[in-house]
């Protein structure tokens, strides 16, 4: 067979993978948006590496838009095949594909209108009319292609061919692919790891190890480094609560995927708060899509841990606490920006490049009361990449703002395993992988997994490039 690698190649969006047997059936995994500093991006997002009505089925490893977010496109262009996912992915799928829909149609009716405006040609609004990549019609379109399964469940998706979804422990519902192939008198054992989870995050359970097997394809976000601290570090969060809030009667604003880490967030808020820890201050969770996302976690107690399913019998809604407030309205949105009391605000985008925690960024940034606390990966060039790197000042909506804010930066809440807990994850791959890929990191991540895999016995290493095909 030959893989080809058609996102994810040196960067950490864009994840797509397309697995060509010889008999010429095609699976592709993952389909996800390139997003970030990522050259090119729009016109990468806009084509394609393959044709994608020759595609015979796809698998989707989990909900993240760098992995699922370019399939109504897909879908639109002429793929006609199922897509496999869990069930979980394929609820998320389902309330963040349209999110997208709707962000990309009013960011081109915004851009469309400004073309048509003298002013904004001169500030480099110039060409022609751009259309979204896909619009709401395009998601409800694809969504009739989902296919939900079970975790640990073998089931036969085309004939020959496998799959095993196992809990990757990163987000609600993601899962690591495990696909066995027999074509002729050969036995070929697949495995491609989505994104790798930490073991001892609250509310999902461990990653569950993947099945051995002869070729692996593993992400490498944190390959070049360890996490300082242990997820979930609770005395610290407390501590940046207090300092800036009760000491100086400041906001902390918090940029956080609606998907994952508000939910981490909102639980580990509502333990201090139950344990009489949370200062007499309003939480505000900003995001409609990260209120939809909750309810979709309320709807799938089969991916909780154990300790969370033993704090529900105490508390019946580990989302939800007095003092919390789920903020849908834009105009409630607004009047935040305005406020001068001291208050928690956790908002989408994590990396500050979209949504509504750009103006709660753009008008509290400046003030020193105030901290922009990080809790997770921001893709180089992004505004929280920026802020997460030092920056004096920065651009934003125009205007220059002067960096007067603290910036924290807790990474104990990534999402993503670093080196060791990666290398520990893929350990029973070690005797039986014969052909190993890594993607889904920077270079130099990527380059300081290739040397810690090798240097713990595993067979070479190879970091495919963007449209590079590999033959097995």
């Amino acid at each position: 067979m030959k893989i080809k690698f058609c996102g994810a190649a040196g960067e950490v969006t864009g994840s797509s993978h397309l697995i060509t047997l010889d008999d010429g059936f095609t699976i592709l995994l993952d389909c996800g948006l390139f997003q970030g500093e990522v050259r090119h991006s729009d016109q990468m997002n806009a084509d394609w590496l393959f044709d994608p009505r020759e595609i015979d089925l796809m698998i989707l490893s989990h909900a993240h838009i760098d992995h699922s977010g370019r399939i109504p496109k897909l879908v639109k262009d002429g793929f006609k095949g199922d897509i496999y996912c869990t069930h979980a992915t394929r609820d998320l799928c389902s309330i963040m594909l349209m999110d997208a829909a709707h962000i990309q149609e009013k960011d081109v009716e915004y851009y469309n209108l400004k073309l048509e405006d003298k002013k904004s040609r001169n500030k480099g609004y110039k060409g022609t009319k751009r259309e979204p990549l896909f619009n709401s019609k395009d998601v409800v379109k694809a969504m009739e292609s989902f296919i939900g399964m079970n975790y640990d469940r073998l089931v036969e998706i085309a004939p020959g061919i496998h799959l095993i979804f196992t809990d990757a422990g990163h987000i609600l519902g993601s899962a690591s692919v495990n696909l066995r192939i027999k074509r002729g008198g050969d036995d070929l054992r697949f495995a491609f790891t989505g994104d790798i989870g930490r073991p001892d995050r609250p509310i999902l359970l461990d990653p569950h190890p993947m099945i051995p097997s002869d070729v692996v394809i593993s992400e490498s976000t944190y390959g070049d480094r360890d996490h300082l601290e242990k997820p979930m570090e609770k005395q610290r969060f407390l501590e940046i609560i207090q300092d800036t809030c009760v000491h100086r009667k400041g906001k902390v604003i918090i940029p956080a995927f609606s998907l994952g880490r508000t939910q981490e967030l909102v639980y580990l808020l509502d333990q201090i708060e139950h344990e009489g820890l949370l200062p007499d201050i309003p939480v505000y969770v900003d995001s409609p899509l990260a209120v939809n996302a909750t309810e979709v976690f309320r709807a799938h107690p089969e991916c909780f841990d154990y300790e969370l399913h033993q704090y529900i019998l105490k508390n019946p809604d580990p989302f939800g606490f007095n003092r919390l407030y789920y903020i849908h309205d834009v105009e409630e949105s607004k009047k935040l920006n305005d406020s001068k009391e001291p208050c928690i605000i956790i908002s989408a985008a994590g990396m500050i490049n979209a949504g509504r925690i750009k103006h709660h960024v753009f008008n509290n940034v400046d003030k020193a009361q105030n901290t922009i606390l990080f809790v997770g990966y921001c893709s180089p060039g992004t505004p929280g990449a920026i802020l997460r790197e030092g920056a004096e000042y920065i651009k934003m909506f125009g205007s220059i703002k002067n960096v007067n804010a603290k910036i924290e930066i807790m990474d104990s809440f990534s999402a993503h395993g670093d080196r060791m807990e990666m290398l520990h994850f893929l350990q029973n791959q070690k005797n039986t992988s014969v052909k190993n890929f890594l993607v889904h990191g920077e270079n130099e991540s990527r380059e300081a997994f290739k040397t810690l895999l090798e240097g713990n016995g595993f067979n070479p290493v190879h970091l495919p490039e963007l449209g590079e095909v590999v033959k097995i």
